[in-house]
């Protein structure tokens, strides 16, 4: 047996055989020689004989393919590869392999609750001065903004009647006539009925006046105080006829302030035409702006925004008409001149909430003070803070509905910062502003919202963000 193995060639049973291979089994063909251990001078693997690079050592974990292999062998050996390339565990006795270094910890020398604050009042002086400039630049433009703004708000009243004559096969360009040529008649129908009844009730206004200061006279004998109540009245005039230059530059710049107003006027009225006519073709070009990833969502919102303005405006509207009937027909039943000028006054004040019918109410309760005496003022204020309970506590709730939702401190707050930027301007486009801002902030922060379709920019309901179709 032995002979015959010698014969054929193969060793025996312990001979030419390395002392780790176990008997009778031979190693394949294509098993890769062992590794050369590395020199124990430099730790460095000596390159074959018959490398180009004739024989120079290699530091180890240079190579990509001796990193990989090794690499997967800590793999499949069921222990993780360490950083470094080598995927043997770093060894602490100096033996050449190389050993990953820790980044050093950065600490900060200032608190982090410092550095937090820093960061955000950083962000806040940013939008401020956005802001800021924004409002910059809505002044200087302000003969331009303020008529598209209030041609925004016509829009947003009359669009609905617009789309319903549409409904019923109307062409819309002629019920975009029929719409403006209607509500400027209502308009100079309007103003001219309150300018004639202001020019005669003035006569009587000032007999009232006369008689009120004869009674004021007497009142003011009666105290102790020596006071000429028509002396006052002579220097009061005197002071008038020498300040005639002021009052002259006053009245040219007021001649420029109706120029301006003339000119606000038929921008607004062209604004309004093209935007009963045209106005999805102006949303469409006006969605552009937004990202192409978030212009769905942004539609969804500005459609929101509309259809709060649209409950906001309606509702406005809607009280000003019961403010002004309800206060108008008090006037005239006590007997106060100016009935019909002070109901228009009152309802012009409704458009701006919680200050406009304090005030308008105040100067109705003053003439019936000065014209008909203390008994018919205190009927007028009766009247008045009546008229104001309905509207706080029925009117708005139930016209207003959930289509615009705002807190009263917000409404107050707006208003205050409309007169401080803009005056009346500012305090009448506040609010609706702020209704808009609402609408659309909640549209864009709510986690799921319906498609563009879906909501009706003409209807007040869907101004909530939780409303479907």
């Amino acid at each position: 047996m032995a002979e015959r193995s010698g014969a054929a060639g193969v060793p025996a049973s312990g001979e030419g055989r390395p002392p780790d291979e176990p008997d009778g089994v031979s190693p394949p063909e294509d098993t890769p020689a062992p590794r050369p251990a590395p020199d124990a001078t430099d730790g460095r693997v000596p390159t074959p004989a018959g490398h180009p690079d004739g024989g120079t050592p290699v530091p180890e974990g240079d190579s990509p393919a001796t990193d990989d292999a090794t690499a997967i062998g800590a793999a499949s050996a069921g222990r993780a590869p360490v950083p470094g390339g080598t995927g043997r565990p770093p060894a602490a006795d100096g033996s050449g392999t190389r050993v990953p270094r820790r980044r050093p910890v950065v600490r900060s020398e200032v608190p982090a609750p410092l550095r937090i604050a820093s960061e955000v009042c950083a962000r806040l002086l940013v939008i401020a001065a956005g802001v800021a400039l924004m409002i910059f630049v809505v002044i200087q433009l302000r003969v331009v903004v303020i008529p598209v703004a209030i041609a925004v708000l016509l829009a947003a009243l009359l669009a609905p009647l617009v789309q319903w004559l549409h409904d019923r096969r109307v062409p819309r360009g002629l019920a975009t006539g029929l719409v403006m040529v209607g509500g400027l008649a209502a308009l100079g129908g309007l103003l001219t009925l309150v300018i004639n009844t202001l020019v005669d009730g003035t006569a009587d206004l000032v007999g009232q006046l006369t008689i009120s200061v004869a009674s004021l006279q007497g009142l003011v004998d009666a105290t102790p105080f020596d006071v000429d109540v028509e002396q006052v009245g002579t220097q009061l005039l005197q002071t008038l006829q020498e300040n005639r230059q002021t009052l002259t530059s006053g009245a040219v710049s007021t001649a420029a302030t109706v120029g301006e107003v003339l000119a606000g006027f038929a921008l607004c009225l062209f604004a309004l035409i093209f935007m009963l006519y045209d106005g999805r073709r102006l949303w469409a070009f006006l969605r552009l702006l937004a990202p192409a990833q978030r212009r769905e969502r942004v539609d969804v919102a500005g459609r929101r925004a509309f259809a709060s303005l649209v409950g906001y405006v309606r509702a406005t509207v809607l009280v000003a008409i019961v403010d002004a009937i309800g206060v108008g027909l008090g006037l005239s039943i006590t007997g106060v001149p100016l009935a019909l000028p002070l109901a228009a006054l009152v309802f012009v004040g409704a458009f701006v909430p919680i200050v406009g019918a304090v005030l308008t109410g105040a100067v109705a309760v003053l003439i019936a003070l000065v014209a008909n005496g203390l008994g018919t003022a205190l009927i007028v204020l009766g009247i008045v803070l009546g008229v104001q309970q309905l509207e706080s506590h029925v009117l708005q709730p139930v016209v207003m509905g959930r289509a615009v939702r705002l807190h009263p401190l917000a409404i107050a707050l707006a208003v205050a910062a409309g007169v401080v930027i803009a005056g009346i301007t500012g305090a009448l486009l506040a609010v609706p502003l702020l209704a808009v801002v609402t609408a659309a902030v909640r549209s864009l922060v709510a986690p799921h919202e319906v498609a563009p379709g879906q909501v009706n920019p003409l209807l007040p309901r869907h101004g909530n963000a939780t409303a479907g179709p």
